[in-house]
This record gives C-alpha cells, sequence and structure tokens, in this order.
C-alpha cells in the first residue's frame, strides 16, 4: 500500500515534528505535534498511537530524522515530508 493511500483511509497517525510555533501556524487536521526534540523523552507516549505513523515536518527534512530515529526503535512509520503534502494526501 503506497504512503498516499495510507494517509487517504485513515489507516494511521499523523505526527507532526515541527515547533508547537509552528504547528499553530497550520497543520493536517486530526494530526498531533510532537516536536522533534521531544521524541526521545516521549517515545511511550509514542509507541501507544495508532500505527503506522506518517511523520510530516515543514520540509522532510526532521520528519526524516524522527523517521530514522524510530524506525531504529522498531515503529512502524513513514516519511511523509511537507506538512502540506500530507494535508493535499487527506483531501484528495
Amino acid at each position: 500500500m503506497t504512503l498516499e493511500n495510507i494517509i487517504k483511509e485513515n489507516q494511521d497517525t499523523i505526527v507532526d515534528v515541527r515547533t508547537r510555533e509552528e504547528f499553530m501556524g497550520g497543520h493536517v487536521a486530526g494530526s498531533i505535534n510532537i516536536p522533534l526534540g521531544e521524541i526521545q523523552t516521549r517515545i511511550e507516549e509514542i509507541e501507544n498511537l495508532k500505527m503506522p505513523l506518517i511523520l510530516c515536518c515543514a520540509s522532510g527534512n526532521r520528519s526524516g530524522q524522527a523517521q530514522h530515529y524510530l524506525s531504529q526503535k522498531g515503529i512502524d512509520c513513514y516519511n511523509g515530508g511537507s506538512w502540506l503534502d500530507v494535508n493535499y494526501y487527506q483531501s484528495k
């Protein structure tokens, strides 16, 4: 199944790893905000989310870092890239 299909079928949790300020400026409907700097300290919370996780940020860089870290912890996740792209897939 493609990333786009996972997002469209709402079989995931969308996690925005931007700062709280960036998140408040606009985000994907239904997404949750866990800033990149808090990923390690909130790992238990993350493990209890509906999998897979779709990680997004402004450009895909921070979500890529989060995806790399979480994958090493055995968490099923994808780098969704920009939150605007994820938002577009969700709205289709």
